[in-house]
């Protein structure tokens, strides 16, 4: 087989699938960036995270289930954006604890 002649065989539900799953992925990465230049994401709350994470892998277990590659490729992106920034707001609101007569 030639890689030349392959070609994509793509439904409209499924471009359109990928445009969402693409753009929804996309949308997270000035966040991940800005929490990373700015060592902070006081202004991101946990529920947030822990409840759109939670989110992101049900979506990525449907889309296994029911064999949606956009969904399971988007949401997989997604939710390891979404653990990067938890784990940034983590690490970084630890770095930013000031240190106690306890801690020497």
């Amino acid at each position: 087989m030639n890689i030349f002649d392959m070609t994509l065989d793509l439904s409209s539900s499924e471009i359109f699938g990928f445009a969402a799953a693409t753009l929804s992925t996309v949308a997270f990465l000035p966040q991940v960036i800005k929490t990373w230049k700015s060592r902070s994401a006081r202004d991101v709350s946990y529920a947030l995270l822990l409840t759109f994470s939670t989110g992101c892998l049900c979506w990525v277990i449907y889309g296994f289930q029911v064999d949606a590659k956009p969904v399971m490729i988007a949401n997989s992106f997604t939710l390891t954006l979404n653990l990067a920034i938890l784990a940034m707001k983590i690490i970084f609101e630890n770095e930013s604890r000031p240190a106690t007569a306890g801690d020497q």
